[in-house]
C-alpha cells in the first residue's frame, strides 16, 4: 500500500543565510529522517532520493537539504574551505534539527540521520 505524501519546498533560516530543503511527510507519519549532505552530493542525488521514497513508502517523513548554500557551493568549488570543517558542518546539523523540532507537524516525531560523505 502507497501512502499519500506532501512534499515541500522549504526555507531554512540560518543565520545570514537560508538553506533549501524538499520536505516530505506521509500520511500517518511513524517518524522523520534528515537527510544530511555533505561535499560531492546534495538534495537532488538519484540515489539519495531513492533511498527517500522507500523510507517515505514506509512511512517515515524526510527531509533532503543540502549544508551548505548555493553560494557557499560555489566558494568551496574554488577554495575547498567548507567541505571539510566538520565543526562548521555539525553546526549547520544541530541548526536545521533546531528548526525541525520547532514545526508543529515535526516537532512530536522521533528524529533519525541519513548522512552522506561529510553529512555523515
Amino acid at each position: 500500500m502507497v501512502l499519500e505524501a506532501t512534499t515541500t519546498l522549504v526555507h531554512i533560516p540560518i543565520d545570514d543565510i537560508a538553506l533549501e530543503g524538499l520536505l516530505t511527510i506521509p500520511e500517518k507519519t511513524r517518524g522523520f529522517v534528515l537527510f544530511a549532505h555533505g561535499s560531492g552530493s546534495n538534495r537532488h542525488s538519484p540515489r539519495n532520493e531513492f533511498v527517500a521514497k522507500k523510507l517515505q513508502h514506509a512511512g517515515l517523513g524526510t527531509l533532503l537539504f543540502d549544508l551548505l548554500s548555493d553560494s557557499e557551493v560555489r566558494e568551496d568549488e574554488l577554495t575547498q574551505h567548507f567541505r571539510f570543517d566538520i565543526l562548521f558542518l555539525s553546526k549547520r546539523l544541530l541548526a536545521v534539527t533546531h528548526w525541525v523540532k520547532h514545526q508543529e507537524t515535526l516537532r512530536d516525531l522521533k528524529l533519525g540521520y541519513f548522512g552522506a560523505s561529510t553529512g555523515a
